[in-house]
């Protein structure tokens, strides 16, 4: 364990923690837009910046491992004003629409504006300017409310394994897009635009309406695309999806595949099955689940004192969880008497 200061107040924190994770687990603010708890610190927005004692320049919280007796302070007049400076310079190439934007509510950007108290922006000049080219089903990308914070780099790289896209040029004309700038295509699985701290990606999906009077929860639930089980939470507006996001305190933290992100519009499908269908005559009719559940116990008592348990197979679904598998798989073999048990696990 290491101790420290900061702001005055005495820290104790493992080696090798950072100034910014040792400040924040004393309930200390620290502003920053490139960081990510789950993602490798790069110091590039420069927002997190602290003075510490005995170093003449400031430094950046989120890459500066705490050393004993260290004194930092985080609060200061001069970083203050670095730091509404580093936000001004930002909104200078940042397309001013929040009213219009449909990452207002979920956007690190306006929220740190607010808390920077930066109000008016003095610096003027030439905007980097992109045509929109969206060529995938999925992610809408807005580059020029892009602030090349890298978190989408990052993550695609070090979680997704898949390094689709990079950053690209130098100076002003950087810009992060896939490679020689086609249009993205991977996996979309959406973890870019989870990370993403403003409006540069929106989910393409996600419903752009407004429904006056109608109240917008968060409910917690589980993906029923594969046995995996991730977490999920379902934004809501009345009876309607918004748009699915993942919270980082589940077990798949966060992460989810384009299946789990994207891959809601089934729920409020008209096709969608709602009630138990037995085949009468040559109709489907729908049945309660009392009445088709006797009728399948019947046909497969039937089916067995006729022609043998081996005669029947079981075909279980890779949407189901491990426990609701082994209980089908059981009761095949200890209620039906038969090893013909299949899985469809080959996506």
């Amino acid at each position: 364990m290491v101790k420290l200061t900061i702001n005055g107040k005495e820290v104790q924190v493992p080696k090798d923690t950072t100034v910014l994770v040792a400040a924040r687990s004393a309930g200390i603010t620290i502003p920053t837009l490139c960081y990510h708890p789950r993602l490798k610190p790069n110091g590039g927005c420069r927002l997190c910046v602290v003075e510490v004692k005995n170093i003449p320049r400031l430094v950046s919280s989120c890459t500066t491992p705490v050393s004993e007796g260290m004194e930092v302070q985080t609060e200061t007049a001069r970083l203050k004003e670095v730091r509404a400076t580093i936000m001004k310079l930002l909104l200078s190439d940042h397309p001013v629409e929040c009213i219009n934007c449909r990452a207002t509510d979920d956007c690190a950007l306006h929220e740190l504006t607010m808390f920077l108290e930066v109000h008016e922006n003095e610096f003027t000049g030439e905007r980097r300017k992109y045509d929109t080219r969206d060529g995938n089903p999925f992610i809408e990308r807005n580059m020029e409310k892009c602030i090349l914070c890298g978190r989408c780099v990052s993550v695609c790289e070090e979680v997704q394994g898949v390094g689709a896209i990079d950053f690209a040029y130098r100076g002003f004309k950087s810009k992060v897009c896939p490679p020689f700038e086609k249009d993205l295509d991977c996996e979309f699985c959406g973890q870019c635009v989870q990370v993403c701290p403003t409006g540069a990606l929106l989910g393409k999906m996600w419903d752009r309406g407004l429904r006056l009077g109608q109240e917008k929860k968060a409910v917690d639930t589980v993906c029923t695309y594969c046995g995996t089980g991730c977490n999920i939470t379902l934004n809501v507006q009345g009876q309607n999806i918004t748009k699915v996001t993942a919270s980082e305190r589940h077990w798949n933290e966060g992460w989810l595949c384009v299946k789990g992100r994207f891959g809601y519009s089934f729920v409020t499908s008209p096709e969608r099955l709602t009630e138990p269908l037995i085949r009468k005559g040559k109709e489907l009719v729908e049945v309660s689940w009392e009445e088709a559940l006797d009728y399948t116990a019947e046909r497969l008592k039937a089916t067995k004192e006729k022609h043998g348990e081996d005669t029947i197979a079981g075909l279980a679904s890779a949407r189901c969880t491990n426990e609701e598998n082994y209980l089908f798989q059981k009761f095949m073999r200890g209620a039906v008497g038969t090893n013909n048990v299949d899985h469809c696990a080959r996506l």
